[in-house]
């Protein structure tokens, strides 16, 4: 692949990653409860790589071809963050008072993560609406190579600003417990708000 079509597709796949959405919620609920950072991040990316390999697969395709399949994703998705949103509503997250209830949560933080991206809709949509711009039927890397390739560069800079949305809610926010609910308030209310726009997009509501 072409150096100018890499750099081109970062430049909007890093767009999409500096909006703040259910991603960051996630990252930023992780930094405030300790070293649970990382394996959150880790879940994210998980899912990420999940739906970049749906649509190196073709599965992708077979989605946007198939409304009701997708309808349903959509709805499970936004029924999804939408129980996380009104948990972290009901229960903020303030940094952890020790070191050792972050590291018995590591396999949850995990998990949960690769369920906020996973379930999102918006991941796969954005596989689908934004990576046929940028493959060649032409080049000489066969198409999923391709996809595999503009997938990780996306991979890398979710990685970067999620570490460091992460990490930086920790260290703002730990000595200011009623801060950190305020931020863990706002992050559930951005899950609910996005859940309500998917839901109201399919119809459901």
């Amino acid at each position: 692949m072409q150096p100018s079509v890499i750099a081109a597709f970062w430049a909007v796949s890093i767009l999409f990653v500096l909006t703040p959405g259910a991603d960051w919620a996630h990252a930023i609920a992780a930094g405030l409860r300790g070293r649970v950072v990382v394996p959150a991040v880790a879940g994210l990316l998980s899912g990420h790589l999940l739906a970049i390999g749906l649509v190196a697969a073709g599965v992708g395709a077979l989605f946007a071809q198939a409304p009701v399949a997708l309808h349903v994703l959509t709805v499970l998705g936004a029924l999804y963050l939408l129980w996380l949103g009104i948990g972290l509503l009901r229960h903020p997250p303030v940094a952890a008072a020790e070191a050792g209830q972050a590291v018995a949560g590591w396999r949850h933080w995990a998990v949960k993560g690769a369920c906020v991206s996973g379930l999102n809709p918006k991941v796969l949509l954005l596989f689908l609406a934004l990576l046929p711009q940028f493959i060649s039927a032409s080049a000489a890397w066969a198409m999923p190579v391709q996809i595999l390739a503009l997938g990780m560069v996306h991979l890398v800079s979710c990685a970067a600003v999620y570490l460091a949305v992460g990490y930086g809610a920790g260290a703002v926010l730990r000595t200011r417990p009623r801060a950190s609910r305020v931020v863990g308030r706002i992050s559930g209310a951005a899950m609910i708000l996005i859940a309500v726009l998917l839901l109201s997009g399919t119809g459901t509501l």
